[in-house]
């Protein structure tokens, strides 16, 4: 019989360690926890959670630097969970490695619904799915180069394509701008956030019911994008 998942949660308060313990116990995943970040490394090692959810102010290192560490050797999920909710605190934590971003307080069936998404996330990364993204009726042959979408081809520039190819491949996960933009286009580019904003809106108006309210390829206000998937 195949184990639930196996959640690590790494924060200092321990009236949030017990309430999303509760919770994720409740929906039948195993969970560890962490009070310090030294600790929570140590478990992260040793017990190889399939997400972990970490706090930035931890008591003796910065959760910003757990991210670092934790990516010196593993892709797990990070999301975090801080009452740290300025976009210089997200962007910081996403660029060292964090998958996603939840602010304290916050909505028990939206951290439920990051945990599902993470896992999504990390069982494409470990298995050798075709390289073909969906989102709708959207879909994205990684492999050929090619986006249809209600079943119909869409023509994409090259830079369209690399930009498109890059979020799907990273489906659920915020994405910074800079980390986009020295993806797809080098470090050179990775202030031109404008030169980004341009590109989305091109794919949105190719590929987005109702481009000025996307469904797909949405925006983290100050913070990047996210390619959404949807069944």
């Amino acid at each position: 019989m195949t184990q639930q998942p196996l959640v690590l949660v790494i924060d200092d308060e321990p009236q949030i360690l017990r309430a999303v313990r509760t919770i994720l116990l409740a929906k039948h995943f195993r969970v560890a926890t962490a009070s310090r970040g030294e600790e929570g490394l140590t478990l992260a090692a040793a017990q190889q959670p399939e997400v972990i959810i970490l706090d930035l102010s931890l008591p003796d290192i910065d959760g910003i630097e757990v991210c670092s560490r934790l990516r010196e050797w593993t892709q797990v999920p990070i999301i975090v969970l801080s009452v740290r909710d300025t976009e210089r605190d997200k962007v910081a934590a996403l660029d060292r490695g964090a998958d996603d971003y939840l602010t304290k307080p916050f909505g028990i069936e939206e951290l439920l619904a990051r945990i599902r998404v993470a896992l999504r996330h990390s069982a494409r990364a470990k298995g050798s799915p075709k390289p073909i993204v969906t989102s709708g009726a959207l879909e994205i042959d990684l492999a050929d180069f090619q986006v249809r979408r209600n079943g119909v081809e869409v023509k994409l520039t090259a830079t369209e394509f690399k930009l498109l190819a890059h979020l799907a491949a990273h489906a659920g996960r915020v994405l910074t701008h800079h980390a986009i933009l020295t993806a797809v286009w080098g470090q050179e580019y990775a202030d031109h956030v404008e030169y980004l904003r341009v590109y989305m809106r091109q794919l949105r108006k190719k590929l987005e019911d109702d481009p000025d309210h996307p469904q797909i390829l949405t925006t983290e206000p100050g913070i990047g994008y996210r390619f959404v998937v949807e069944g």
